[in-house]
């Protein structure tokens, strides 16, 4: 034999004879050469190693299709409820660590030197970081025992064989390793899966009860928002309360056979309806960061915002904001002279009529607007035809680097083998996303603004028509007859609330599966809003410091019933979302 080859033959016990060895040797024992025996070892070295990458992975992503655990005792349920929320405890505090980096990393440049090691810092390792773990940890902790233990601790009654999911199949289920076509009637048989993929159709198998879940969720829910900071607690609470909504809505109505067309369109239109009502009239009602970003989505200057609300509310303004306008760099001659005959009217009305030539000189001057007008709105546009071109495009610039960066970053990280397999494809769909989205903006700055500025010539146009301030025609002499109230139902404070109802059916410029999102994000601003209104009038009770605690255990016994029972009816974000923490139980 050569030193390069040896006998695959099983290691000697000593009680072998060299005659029977031969024998062996001549029945089938095959040699094979040392590079390939190499070649094979470093195969199974190169499998096994993969096979801990991947069960190391696991620890951070869960795969799709992960199996239900079956849990039987009280200890086992404690200790899959531990390793659960140290999972997710992880996850959370590796999210919100590399969220706070990448933020500080942006801005790092504007802050002197000595003191950037000290920001790093506190992005990883600040107590928002360390509040944001403890609130997913705890929850996926106390959820997860509670879910598993309930079944054990409060048995069914008259437990049912099968409980209504969508994600069923049609078919009892199988034994997938034992059964075959052959044991299953003719009438039953499907195709054979492999058991990876046969997992993935029942990604979310572990159904309940829905009162389990529910109490599961509102316990864990209310328990582990406490630990975020109280200005916290609120948008999560906002969010974790109108995805309940939206799960327990879509379950509800298509078990009846309900549907709503566009839907997610009157959402959004209705939410905006308040919210921009809130913005100009009652800013009391929403966040102050988010009246900022409305303020500069709009291009509208505060000063003009400030003069709309004491104008509506009290019919008088602030000089000072005016004063501002007029002193502005880049007003209009034509509007900084009709500021300032406002501010005179404003100051000395009887002399602004008695200077007026003749009658409808006087009519025209005895018109004082109880709103914030067009020139206040617009101080660099003279004429209000102009606004919605100059807005449209102002709004798109401004936001296409924003939206550029929301549909770009995720198609190039979180899709990387698409992108890698048709880069062009995926770029060009990336553009048109980012134009779409901007030019949805935009399209609502101009609906509202350009309500806003027809609604107030008009009312203008009829007043002073009815008054004589204006020559009436053929075609407008019965709108003389108009009675004023009709004619001030223009500026009512309901008139600021439909423009914005009006505004929000710009999300029909959006792609259709972005909608529902984008109606989830505003709807709790005008939930917000509403409820404030409606607790100052004395409709509604004050929860004082509990409420952002209760607003989320309601919130999670929706969203967690709908998980375990009806997942399809979750937006797909929070259904994956869920899926990563909690997992099938």
């Amino acid at each position: 034999m050569s030193d390069d080859q040896r006998t695959l033959s099983p290691p000697s016990t000593g009680q072998g004879t060299p005659s029977s060895n031969r024998k062996e040797d001549r029945e089938g024992i095959h040699f094979t050469p040392r590079r390939a025996m190499a070649s094979f070892e470093n195969l199974v070295a190169m499998a096994n190693h993969q096979e801990r990458l991947k069960e190391a992975r696991k620890m951070v992503w869960r795969d799709k299709g992960q199996p239900v655990v079956e849990l039987d005792t009280l200890e086992a349920c404690l200790a899959h409820a531990m390793s659960g929320g140290l999972r997710s405890a992880t996850l959370a505090f590796n999210i919100r660590a590399s969220v706070n980096l990448i933020l500080a990393l942006i801005r790092i440049h504007r802050v002197p030197r000595d003191y950037r090691f000290a920001m790093i810092r506190h992005a990883l390792f600040g107590s928002d970081t360390w509040r944001f773990a403890a609130m997913l940890g705890s929850f996926t902790s106390l959820y997860k025992f509670l879910i598993n233990a309930l079944p054990i601790l409060v048995p069914a009654m008259h437990p049912r064989k099968k409980i209504d999911s969508a994600l069923d199949d049609d078919d009892d289920e199988l034994d997938l390793e034992a059964a075959t076509s052959m044991e299953v009637p003719l009438e039953k048989r499907k195709g054979r899966l492999s058991l990876s993929k046969r997992a993935q159709e029942v990604l979310v198998r572990k159904r309940t009860r829905r009162w389990h879940a529910a109490l599961a969720g509102s316990i864990a829910g209310g328990l582990a928002i406490m630990w975020e900071t109280r200005s916290r607690r609120g948008v999560i609470a906002q969010q974790m309360f109108v995805r309940g909504l939206q799960g327990s809505y879509n379950a509800f109505t298509t078990k009846r056979g309900l549907r709503v067309p566009n839907g997610d369109v009157l959402v959004f239109s209705l939410a905006c309806g308040q919210i921009l009502y809130g913005f100009l009239l009652r800013p009391d009602t929403l966040p102050r960061s988010y009246t900022s970003w409305i303020g500069q989505a709009a291009k509208v200057p505060p000063e003009c915002v400030r003069m709309n609300h004491d104008l509506v509310r009290d019919h008088v303004f602030n000089l000072k904001d005016l004063d501002q306008l007029v002193n502005s760099a880049d007003i209009t001659s034509l509007n900084k002279t009709k500021l300032l005959s406002l501010r005179s009217q404003f100051l000395n009305p009887v002399s602004t009529l008695a200077s007026s030539s003749s009658k409808a000189a006087a009519a025209a001057a005895a018109y004082f607007p109880h709103y914030a007008p067009c020139s206040a709105v617009h101080p660099a546009i003279s004429n209000c035809t102009s606004v919605p071109l100059d807005r449209f495009f102002a709004v798109f610039k401004w936001m296409l680097p924003i939206y550029g960066a929301l549909h770009f970053v995720p198609a190039v990280l979180f899709k990387r083998k698409s992108f890698m397999q048709d880069p062009g494809r995926v770029l060009i769909k990336a553009s048109v996303g980012s134009m779409r989205s901007s030019a949805f903006l935009g399209v609502f700055v101009v609906i509202y603004q350009a309500l806003y500025c027809y609604k107030h010539n008009l009312h203008k146009t009829l007043t002073l028509l009815r008054t004589g301030g204006l020559p009436a025609s053929l075609l407008t002499s019965p709108l003389t007859h108009l009675p004023q109230w009709v004619i001030d139902l223009l500026i009512s404070k309901i008139s600021f609330w439909i423009p914005g109802f009006a505004a929000g059916l710009a999300l029909f410029v959006e792609e259709k599966r972005r909608r529902g999102e984008l109606a989830m994000y505003v709807l709790p601003k005008g939930l917000e809003s509403i409820w404030v209104m409606a607790r100052g009038k004395g409709w509604v009770f004050r929860t004082g410091k509990w409420g952002e605690v209760i607003l989320t255990a309601l919130g999670m016994a929706m969203v967690m019933s709908t998980y375990q029972n009806d997942p399809q009816h979750l937006s797909g974000l929070v259904r994956r979302i869920l899926y990563q923490f909690i997992g099938p139980n």
